[in-house]
């Protein structure tokens, strides 16, 4: 199956200026959990989707970070 539903490749605020790495293959490469993916991806674009939100995306990061370790305590604690 080919990839033709994209309409668009992907911003360029996912992606590296220097390797040229997108956020999904470093998430991909890393297998991250779905909280810490997003807060790779909020980490990665802060300041580069929109300038004048670099601290809202810092922000967005810690708050999902927060969601996964829940998520971990809470699976740690089951019996």
């Amino acid at each position: 199956m080919s990839n033709n539903y994209k309409k668009s490749p992907e911003p360029s605020y996912y992606k590296g200026k220097v390797y040229g790495y997108t956020a999904r293959e470093v998430v991909d490469d890393f297998e991250l959990s779905s909280w810490t993916a997003q807060a790779v991806q909020y980490i990665l674009r802060a300041g580069k989707k929109d300038k004048d939100k670099h601290i809202e995306d810092i922000q967005k990061a810690i708050n999902v970070l927060h969601f996964e370790l829940d998520r971990i305590y809470n699976l740690k604690n089951k019996i």
